[in-house]
């Protein structure tokens, strides 16, 4: 059964966002051949519809209005709701991020929709559209399906592989004009407390400190780590507890989720609730001076050994690889 899908690409800073082109690749499995409909919503932000077309969607609906320069939750919503009104979709795939996480509820309210949110895979099955989610922190796994109406899911960052890239595609792009009216919160300035480079949410390679780094120095060995493999730098509730670093850094249950190719913890303990943010990692090494650390349990490789002395010789190494590669 083939179907219309529309998809919500997120734009950072100018630039759409990765988990934009994994939502894509989601909705085009929902769609079983059918239509895949991206949707820009922002101020100047038609230009970036080629790059949907070109990770799959078929057409782009562009919504813009200097009110919906900086998201809100109300403004968003206006836009999309309108849009949904205007293409009556049989599906709607958003990313599972800050963003989607705030807006995908109250467009599920509005619409008297399910959800089902923080996806990981999506498959086709018996005549059903199957959705996995994890549950109980990451430690098991649920496949669900929507048995009526419209087929909404938001997709966590770093699972879902995006559709291979491809400049030829051309796809018609469309602007539809929203009164957005009455809003109730007007943003009048962002303040980024986080890092500059890599996004944390969608970076490949994480490298995060605990407890173990012992001050805001200790971050340092971290993101040298960090800036060799193109990575971002992450940290456990503890350490951002003890003010070593923001809170903007923060993995696990109350803070970011983050399923990278490769994370690397140091000086972690692993405790439960931090576990719960990233132990659907590809590949987990663990680096701990205590032998029963128990993110060893959840790692694929172990070195028990000082992160002041461990982390610098693997920057080294790794250099020297990139140096020959």
């Amino acid at each position: 059964m083939s179907r219309k899908v529309v998809v919500l690409g997120e734009v950072r800073d100018g630039s759409l966002r990765n988990v934009s082109f994994e939502a894509i690749a989601a909705a085009k499995t929902v769609a079983e051949g059918g239509e895949v409909v991206g949707v820009l919503v922002g101020d100047s932000v038609s230009d970036l519809s080629a790059g949907l077309i070109h990770h799959g969607a078929d057409r782009v609906v562009v919504v813009e209005d200097e009110k919906l320069k900086l998201y809100t939750s109300d403004g968003y919503a206006q836009a999309l709701l309108a849009v949904l009104d205007q293409e009556k979709p049989e599906g709607l795939v958003l990313g599972h991020t800050s963003l989607g996480k705030d807006l995908s509820p109250r467009i599920a309210g509005k619409l008297a929709s399910g959800l089902i949110s923080d996806a990981t895979a999506v498959e086709v099955t018996g005549g059903n559209v199957v959705f996995t989610r994890p549950i109980y922190s990451g430690k098991a796994f649920e496949k669900k399906i929507v048995t009526d109406g419209l087929i909404f899911a938001t997709v966590r960052p770093n699972n879902i592989a995006p559709l291979e890239k491809d400049e030829s595609r051309s796809g018609e792009v469309a602007a539809l004009s929203v009164e957005i009216k009455d809003l109730r919160a007007i943003i009048k300035e962002v303040v980024r407390k986080a890092s500059e480079g890599v996004d944390l949410s969608e970076a490949k390679v994480v490298i995060s400190g605990g407890r173990g780094v012992k001050s805001a120095d200790g971050f340092q060995p971290l993101k040298e780590l960090a800036a060799v493999l193109g990575g971002a730098v992450g940290a456990s509730r503890g350490a951002c507890d003890a003010d070593y670093c923001d809170y903007s850094l923060q993995i696990g249950q109350t803070g970011k989720v983050v399923t990278p190719d490769l994370y690397i913890a140091c000086g972690i303990s692993g405790a439960i609730q931090h576990l719960a943010g990233m132990s659907n990692s590809k590949v987990i090494v663990a680096i701990n001076k205590d032998p029963e650390a128990n993110i060893f349990k959840v790692a694929d490789y172990g070195i028990v050994g000082d992160l002041f002395e461990v982390v610098p010789l693997l920057t080294e190494e790794f250099k020297k690889l990139k140096v020959h590669s």
